[in-house]
């Protein structure tokens, strides 16, 4: 198994492969045995309210999330709720993100440099994860690829009228996403002083990038006043950074030992072309034709390689991958942020710079021997899969989520019995029956007093803890689903420790099952006492 030359002649198959190749991965297990986690049920539940309904939510919840669920809503309304729309957008955005990643590559740094950057994204382990996810992380890693690019090609000299305009629009789609992605600026701005961009391209730069910032800052300032949607977040720990450690050491070995492709002039690359290198790397006359674009001796034109002023690979990847975890480090020392996937963007730099190391090693084995220089790109990713399959198996199982709703939802469809009432604790448990329904069929939810549609709501509103006991000791028989040991919190508020106390006084436990991460019981009412 071997990479075909004329591959690394064609920039559009250099784009291609990796974006088939991250399809694949993304459709392998898409369903995840049929089941779908809490967060996965938030987007669910509110793609299936009418835009009226989701408009009136966003008011009070997840506005941060607001373009996305009206995206996904309409593919909803389109083509139906299943486990296959909720997570194909996600395959899509990453593919197209391993494509941008791909072609940035090769653009700075040659085929083999572009190819292992697309290739390692879809097997990077966070980025595997979110792959299959209904939420937005993936197609805000999409929308940064495609900036970076157009900043890219700016940058090399290639900027259109439209370019500007399109960055903006870019990041813009990004913010809306998700505010935390505008820490792609900074990282941006770090890759322009880098590479000493010209004072024109700088201006350019900060009006897209200023105007993009203002048309996302309504958005997050309104979004201040739903803080404490994220008050589940732990305040910064030294055992969080580990990860974020980790992540920036590979990056700076991979821009330490791939600075040298890095300059454009890998080797193996020009195997495939008519150009040739000497033992020192450098290239000869003919080869800088080629990489000028101009024909060679073959009479083929390989794609122009970076022009004076162009960034290396370390210069892009780099910052893209460090800027945002320091950046979301920052904001979390003033109130707690940190989670891995609101920064996921930044692994497309993580990418870039694993193909740099992949570029230099393929120039390593080419000065040895041509044909093998063909090899080692297959052949490290071949490893790589296999290396990494444990993970890419676990990811794409029920188990990798905290829960799964689906499976909960299932089980009240066995237990119940018309006429029974349901309890959810804590009420955020509720999404069971937001998500499925017609498994409830039959029975009713005695604490509830506003639908989470009326009253504009992920979760509802409940009664009055009073009301709430009442509705219980008018019931013979209760199905409560909460959350299995281990996933639980402890309950804290007065309602559902009412919940609580008057299931443990009053009910007596039949049946209870743990499944995926969730709890189904099923109580009935103590026969007064004095009764036989």
């Amino acid at each position: 198994m071997t990479c075909d030359p004329r591959v690394l002649r064609r920039p559009l198959l250099v784009g291609l492969i990796p974006a088939v190749w991250t399809v694949v991965l993304g459709l392998w297990g898409l369903s995840r045995q049929n089941s779908v986690w809490r967060d996965e049920a938030a987007t669910w539940q509110v793609a299936r309210r009418s835009t009226g309904d989701i408009v009136r939510m966003l008011e009070h919840v997840d506005v941060v999330h607001s373009l996305y669920y009206l995206c996904m809503h309409g593919l909803f309304a389109g083509f139906g709720p299943s486990t296959t729309v909720l997570r194909l957008p996600s395959v899509l955005a990453v593919a197209a993100a391993a494509a941008c990643v791909a072609l940035i590559g090769h653009r700075l740094a040659g085929a083999y440099v572009g190819l292992g950057a697309g290739l390692a994204l879809g097997l990077l382990p966070a980025v595997q994860f979110y792959l299959q996810e209904g939420r937005p992380y993936a197609l805000v890693a999409a929308g940064s690829a495609v900036s970076t690019l157009l900043l890219v090609n700016a940058l090399r000299g290639r900027a259109r009228k439209w370019t500007w305009a399109a960055y903006a629009c870019a990041v813009l789609v990004c913010g809306w996403l998700n505010w935390l992605a505008l820490l792609i600026l900074p990282a941006h701005l770090i890759t322009l002083l880098w590479s000493r961009a010209p004072r024109g391209v700088r201006v350019r730069w900060a009006v897209a990038a200023g105007a993009a910032t203002a048309g996302v800052l309504p958005l997050a300032l309104f979004s201040l006043d739903q803080s404490g949607q994220v008050s589940w977040v732990p305040p910064l720990t030294w055992h969080m950074m580990i990860g974020p450690a980790i992540l920036l050491a590979i990056g700076g070995l991979g821009g330490l030992l791939g600075r040298r492709t890095g300059t454009g002039t890998g080797t193996a690359e020009r195997t495939g072309a008519a150009g040739r290198t000497d033992r020192t790397g450098r290239a000869d006359r003919t080869d800088l034709a080629d990489r000028a674009g101009r024909p060679g001796p073959a009479g083929t034109v390989e794609p122009p390689g970076p022009v004076t002023g162009s960034p290396s690979v370390a210069a892009v990847g780099l910052p893209l991958l460090a800027v945002p975890q320091l950046g979301l480090i920052g904001l979390s020392l003033v109130k707690p942020l940190f989670v891995d996937r609101y920064i996921l963007f930044s692994l497309l730099g993580l990418a870039l710079l694993i193909g740099a190391l992949i570029g230099r090693a393929v120039d390593e084995v080419a000065r040895r021997s041509r044909p093998a220089a063909h090899c080692v790109l297959p052949v490290l990713v071949a490893v790589a899969l296999v290396a990494l399959l444990p993970q890419s198996l676990a990811k794409r199982s029920p188990a990798s989520r905290v829960d799964d709703v689906l499976a909960a939802a299932e089980r009240t469809r066995q237990l119940k019995h018309d006429g029974d009432g349901v309890l959810f604790i804590p009420a955020a448990r509720r999404d069971t029956w937001l998500v499925t329904p017609d498994a409830f069929t039959g029975t009713r939810d005695i604490a509830l007093a506003e639908t989470p549609e009326e009253s504009g709501t992920l979760k509802g509103v409940e009664a009055s803890p009073a009301r709430v006991r009442a509705a219980m000791l008018a019931q013979r028989r209760i199905l409560l689903v909460t959350d299995a040991t281990g996933v639980a919190r402890p309950t804290r508020g007065r309602r559902d420790r009412t919940k609580a106390e008057v299931l443990a006084t009053h009910f007596t436990l039949v049946s209870d099952e743990r499944i995926r991460g969730r709890r189904v019981a099923v109580y009935e009412r103590l026969a007064p006492a004095g009764r036989g």
